[in-house]
């Protein structure tokens, strides 16, 4: 399906604006039935329909001339849609950052076109993309890879299967790392998701993003051409490019984003019950209500801070491109824990309290939600590996926090 994006021939700025008032129209709309969408649980068939009819997935690519999102503003349209509902917030933040796997993988000039020209032809055809690269772990080797590229004369031939958190049935591109059985290289590659050998077995009945479309990915004796090798995941993080080292932090980055739409969602939607339920209260009469309004809306608007602060040092640090300085990564990956430790506290107690604050059905979800994004990274985790950072400066620890 090939879709325009709504960016059009404009300036940064007017694209900019044009993008914003997108999200905000698309975030209305989703806001309307996300309570019914929610329950229902379905894979996002409808949702990344109305994500293609405004032209969202084209338009959250990679900054280029007349095309794409710079990181700040992909970040404030995946914040924006996250309020309305995470589940949709979290496709497009790993559609996002997707799209920039050309160019984090890319280790030499001719991949670095390849991965422009990619770029382009996503914007025309307004592609989905959706993935699951891992990150280098100590204990790799002793597992065994998952997913095996055998060589042959015209590229390779990819086996296995993979965990896809989003859209794993909805997606055009899907992005994973392998191993080549030959070489023993991590090759980083792009499978179409109409691509022989390839099936899906969607998620049922998750806790919370429901609606993301989890599942896992089959992949029997998938043809990948040369073009589909997007470039190498190094084995371990000293022998990482800079950009390269930027990939995992990028993803982290964009999911903190969805955690605090989540909070601010969540505290939104309280906000208005309490409003309507105490419609003939004086200002004054509920000081415990207020009291602890101000603790949320507080824990919030610090997660936002922190938040922020990771975003600039992203958005710089991405603009620099290949000429990144080796030491840049560490210290912008030290940032985007912090901030992800402090967005999954707050959002967790946001979503937790405000059930509390109001009894309506549908805001449950908010804590399920912040629940399930969450799981399976440990706040004292990252909270260990920034302290290693901060006493001794070291970049193994920053590494370890993203494992």
């Amino acid at each position: 399906m090939t879709t325009a994006s709504p960016a059009g021939h404009r300036s940064a700025d007017e694209r900019h604006r044009a993008l914003l008032r997108t999200a905000r129209d698309v975030a209305e709309d989703l806001a309307a039935d996300a309570i019914a969408r929610d329950q229902a649980g379905k894979p996002p068939t409808d949702e990344t329909a109305r994500l293609r009819e405004a032209g969202l997935p084209a338009a959250l690519t990679p900054p280029g001339p007349d095309r794409g999102a710079d990181w700040r503003t992909g970040c404030a349209v995946i914040r924006e849609i996250a309020a309305a509902d995470s589940s949709v917030g979290d496709l497009l933040a790993r559609h996002y950052v997707h799209t920039w796997s050309g160019r984090f993988y890319a280790d030499h000039e001719p991949a670095t076109a390849l991965a422009t020209a990619l770029e382009e032809e996503s914007v025309r055809e307004g592609w989905l993309w959706t993935g699951a690269v891992r990150t280098p772990a100590p204990d790799e080797d002793t597992e065994g890879p998952d997913l095996g590229l055998r060589p042959r004369p015209t590229g390779h031939v990819l086996s296995g299967d993979r965990s896809v958190d989003t859209a794993v049935a909805a997606a055009d591109q899907i992005v994973v790392d392998a191993v080549c059985t030959a070489t023993g290289d991590v090759l980083v590659v792009r499978i179409p998701a109409d691509a022989r050998g390839l099936s899906v077995e969607p998620s049922h009945d998750r806790l919370g993003q429901r609606v993301a479309g989890a599942g896992r990915v089959v992949l029997d004796r998938v043809a990948v051409t040369p073009e589909q090798v997007l470039g190498r995941r190094p084995h371990d993080e000293e022998s990482t490019p800079p950009l390269t080292a930027l990939a995992e932090p990028a993803l982290r980055l964009a999911l903190c984003h969805v955690g605090l739409g989540i909070a601010e969602g969540a505290l939104t939607e309280a906000r208005d019950l309490s409003r309507g339920g105490r419609a003939h209260r004086l200002p004054g009469e509920d000081a415990d209500l207020f009291l602890t309004y101000g603790e949320l809306a507080s824990a919030a608007q610090t997660a936002t801070a922190v938040i922020d602060r990771a975003t600039e040092a992203m958005a710089q640090a991405l603009a620099t491109g290949a000429h990144l300085d080796a030491d840049v990564p560490a210290a912008v990956a030290a940032l985007v824990a912090t901030a992800e430790a402090v967005t999954s506290k707050a959002a967790l107690h946001i979503t937790a309290r405000v059930l509390e604050l109001a009894d309506a059905p549908g805001l449950d979800r908010f804590w399920r939600n912040a629940r399930v994004l969450t799981a399976h990274r440990p706040v004292a985790h990252r909270l260990r590996s920034i302290g290693e950072h901060y006493l001794n400066g070291s970049h193994r620890a920053v590494a370890a926090a993203f494992r």
